[in-house]
C-alpha cells in the first residue's frame, strides 16, 4: 500500500541512542533495551511519542525484580518501519512475539497501554503460552476506540495518505498539544514534553496516523477469548479519555482487574511508577 510505503520513507530514523540495540525484523529494525538478569521477564513499549528514554525510571525501579524490556514499536521512537508495515494488530503481535524470539524469551508479562495493548492482547491469543500475564494501562475495550478516534483524533490524520505527510511535517506539535491534552500535571507534562522533543530532533519518529489507520481494520475476533490475566491501570485525570468507560475492557477480558488512579492521566505507570510496580508485584504473588 502506498500509506505503508510512505510511512517507511518518511520514518528514517537517526541512530540509536547510547544503551540500546537494534533487533532486525520482518517489521523493520527495532530499538530495544533490554536490563538482562535471570529473573522473570516484563516487555514493555512505550506509547508514542514517549520513547525508551520516558520508561528510564520504571525500568530501574522494575529491574530489581524481573529482567525488563522496552523497545519502540516500528513507526515509533527509533524503530524504523519497513515498506509493508501497516500496524495492523496481526503484523503488531508478531512483533511483539518477534522481539521475544530475538532476545530467546520463552514467557513474558507484556505492560502495554493506550493502543499498544490491543497489540499485547492479540500477541496473548495468538502465544497464550508464552504471555504470563497482562499489564496495561489505559488500554479500553475495541469497541470504545472509534468514538475515542473521533474525538481526539484530527479528520487529516485518519485520512490516508494525507493523514502520513501531515503527521510528518507537524509531528512536534502534535506530541506537544497530545501532552497537554493527557496529562494533568504541569511540571511533569514539561518533562515528557523535553524528552520526546529531544527524541524527535535527533531523528525519532512518530508514525500516529499509520497506527490510527492501521487499527481501524481490526477486528474484534482478533482480540476475543483470551484467558490469560490481566490487569488495567487508569488514569482517571486523562482529558482524552474523559467519555471512556476503563470498564469497557471486560467485553474482550472479563477476567481483568481494573485499577483507577485518580490523580493520573494518560500514562499511569509513568506518572506514579511506584503505583504500578506495586501493581506489578501484587499481581505477580
Amino acid at each position: 500500500m502506498i500509506t505503508t510505503a510512505l510511512d517507511s520513507l518518511l520514518s528514517r530514523t537517526g541512530p540509536a541512542p547510547d544503551g540500546t540495540r537494534l533487533l532486525d525484523t520482518r517489521a523493520g529494525c527495532i530499538r530495544v533495551s533490554d536490563t538482562g538478569g535471570s529473573g522473570p521477564v516484563i516487555v514493555m513499549t512505550p506509547d508514542g511519542p514517549n520513547v525508551i528514554e520516558h520508561h528510564a525510571p520504571l525500568t530501574e525501579l522494575l529491574k530489581r525484580d524481573a529482567r525488563v524490556v522496552c523497545f519502540d514499536m516500528p513507526g515509533f521512537g527509533f524503530s524504523a518501519p519497513r515498506a509493508g508495515y501497516g500496524h495492523t494488530l496481526g503484523q503488531g503481535s508478531d512483533v511483539v512475539l518477534a522481539v521475544m524470539d530475538a532476545l530467546d524469551i520463552r514467557e513474558a508479562a507484556l505492560a502495554f497501554s493506550c493502543a499498544n495493548g490491543f497489540y499485547a492482547i492479540a500477541a496473548a491469543k495468538k502465544a497464550p503460552q508464552r504471555i504470563r500475564r497482562l499489564l496495561l494501562a489505559q488500554t479500553p475495550g475495541y469497541s470504545a476506540m472509534p468514538a475515542w478516534t473521533e474525538r481526539n483524533v484530527p479528520k487529516a490524520i485518519q485520512t490516508p495518505v494525507v493523514g502520513q505527510l501531515l503527521n510528518r511535517f507537524a509531528r512536534r506539535k502534535l506530541a506537544h498539544v497530545w501532552y497537554g491534552m493527557s496529562m494533568p500535571d504541569k511540571p511533569q507534562r514539561a518533562e515528557f514534553r523535553k524528552t520526546a522533543a529531544h527524541a524527535l530532533d535527533h531523528g525519532a519518529c512518530f508514525c500516529l496516523a499509520g497506527v490510527v489507520q492501521g487499527l481501524s481494520r481490526a477486528q474484534t475476533d482478533e482480540l476475543s477469548g483470551v484467558k490469560v490475566p490481566t490487569t488495567l491501570l487508569w488514569g482517571d485525570s486523562d482529558k482524552s479519555h474523559k467519555h471512556t468507560r476503563a470498564e469497557s475492557l471486560l467485553e474482550l477480558l472479563p477476567q481483568a482487574q481494573i485499577r483507577h488512579l485518580p490523580d493520573c492521566g494518560h500514562f499511569p505507570e509513568l506518572e506514579q511508577p511506584d503505583v504500578y510496580v506495586r501493581e506489578v508485584r501484587a499481581s505477580a504473588a
